[in-house]
């Protein structure tokens, strides 16, 4: 991997990115860019009435991920690693899934106002699972409004990530299946995973530990 500095944990609602995204900054020593959707007041509501409040969702969340670059840039890139749990396209793939064609034109109408230019990460790592797996995990961390999430939108968003990350060449990449382990509470899984990471330079990689590890 030489010396990234710039590393995004990417995946679908409940799959990890957040707590891998914390272990791997405390262990790289970086500091951390996470998503804060607990501070976004529309998201309730979405999880409830997905068309009602799709709109001013995403661009809460646009415009939240328009100061988190702000401050991204003002700081020197090169002075320490940093480790995020999204990374800004994302909010694209997004709007794509919840808005109405007209929406999504007022959307990418605001994008393209704020001129955003976000960075590429020098390392991707998109963890994959099952909606049976995301299901699982979203009911054990207990968080309210997650309960409202549908399975059938759990199945667009694992798709959409899919399709988001089979065209994705701008940055190497490591998918991983993250379905079978436990990287945040397993310290020998974490360990094996870390490595794999350290040992990605360029090009895109498959991790599954209940294969052949990496590729």
């Amino acid at each position: 991997m030489g010396r990234a500095r710039y590393i995004v944990v990417e995946g679908p609602i409940g799959v990890g990115k957040t707590s891998l995204a914390r272990r791997l900054g405390a262990s790289l020593q970086g500091a951390l860019m996470l998503e804060r959707p607990e501070d976004n007041p529309f998201l309730d509501r979405f999880y409830r009435n997905p068309r009602d409040a799709a709109l001013p969702t995403q661009l809460f969340f646009l415009f939240q991920r328009a100061g988190q670059l702000e401050a991204l840039q003002q700081e020197d890139m090169f002075a320490a690693a940093r480790v995020a749990d999204f990374m800004f396209e994302k909010d694209a793939l997004f709007a794509e899934l919840t808005l109405t064609r007209h929406e999504l034109d007022l959307y990418r109408q605001v994008w393209r106002s704020l001129e955003l230019r976000p960075p590429p990460p020098d390392l991707v790592i998109y963890l994959q699972a099952p909606v049976d797996v995301l299901l699982s995990r979203i009911a054990r961390r207990g968080i309210d409004f997650e309960q409202r999430i549908s399975r059938a939108y759990l199945e667009q968003l694992t798709e959409a990530y899919a399709r988001f990350f089979h065209a994705w060449e701008d940055s190497p990449l490591l998918i991983v299946n993250a379905a079978a382990i436990d990287p945040v509470n397993n310290d020998r899984e974490y360990e094996e995973l870390l490595g794999a990471i350290q040992r990605i330079d360029k090009g895109r990689h498959f991790y599954n530990p209940a294969g052949r590890g990496i590729v």
